[in-house]
């Protein structure tokens, strides 16, 4: 098994709890995919899409769970991990906050970066 991240507001996954289903949120609506990030690539993604953004989740998910995982190339020629369809909640293995502090996400321990 190997973790995937998830950055989302935390409504987002509040809203997505109540319906035990991970549809997406903002960019994922627009790509028709749901963005995912790796280990070595979920902090450059929180700074490059979320500076500055308060109220954040980072989720843990399961990859083993995930169907309709893909990873696809992306505009800077890197891999990402894309979900096409939905992600159940089942799928998560936490969920932590992801405040801001001096201008930066901070990111639980144990979190590879």
């Amino acid at each position: 098994m190997q973790l995937l991240y998830k950055i989302c507001p935390a409504s987002a996954w509040a809203e997505a709890e109540a319906k035990d289903v991970f549809t997406g949120h903002g960019d994922d609506h627009i790509s028709g995919f749901i963005h995912l990030s790796s280990a070595s690539q979920i902090r450059e993604t929180a700074r490059r899409h979320f500076a500055g953004v308060r109220n954040l989740v980072l989720v843990g998910l399961a990859d083993e769970v995930l169907t309709n995982l893909k990873w696809e190339k992306s505009s800077t020629g890197e891999f990402f991990p894309h979900v096409h369809g939905v992600i159940p909640i089942a799928a998560a293995r936490f969920v932590h906050p992801l405040p801001l502090e001096n201008g930066a996400h901070t990111f639980p321990a144990g979190i590879p970066g």
